[in-house]
């Protein structure tokens, strides 16, 4: 399977980002998708998950972002979105997503998804 996450670049804080996660002949509707993002010299965060549809579909999110990131499927076209807005300087990483089915009490765990995207760079500057 492969994910091509898509929609990182350069923004001045307080401005907005949406991240792409597609993945070609495969069904995310299916699984759980989740984004994490890795700074530099820092370990990989769980920032987002969308539960599948058989799971309900419900979004989580971590404290820092919650109320300026959107989580969202479009399953007729077998993406899932992360809308990125009021962005902080510390939003700074490469953001990937994830498909798995983890348990919802451990979705920010990076080693319970079985494919990942290949990131894409999203940079806030102050």
């Amino acid at each position: 399977v492969k994910l091509q996450a898509s929609g990182g670049g350069l923004v001045q804080a307080g401005g907005s980002l949406s991240l792409s996660c597609q993945a070609p002949g495969f069904r995310l509707v299916d699984y759980g998708v989740s984004w994490f993002r890795q700074a530099p010299g820092k370990e990989r965060e769980g920032v987002s998950h969308i539960r599948s549809r058989s799971s309900g579909g419900r979004a989580y999110y971590i404290d820092s972002v919650k109320g300026r990131f959107t989580i969202s499927r479009d399953n007729a076209k077998n993406t899932v979105y992360l809308q990125m807005n009021s962005l902080k300087p510390e939003d700074t990483a490469v953001y990937y997503c994830a498909v798995g089915r983890p348990v919802l009490s451990a979705w920010f765990t990076s080693s319970l998804y079985h494919y990942w995207g290949q990131g894409t760079q999203v940079t806030v500057s102050s």
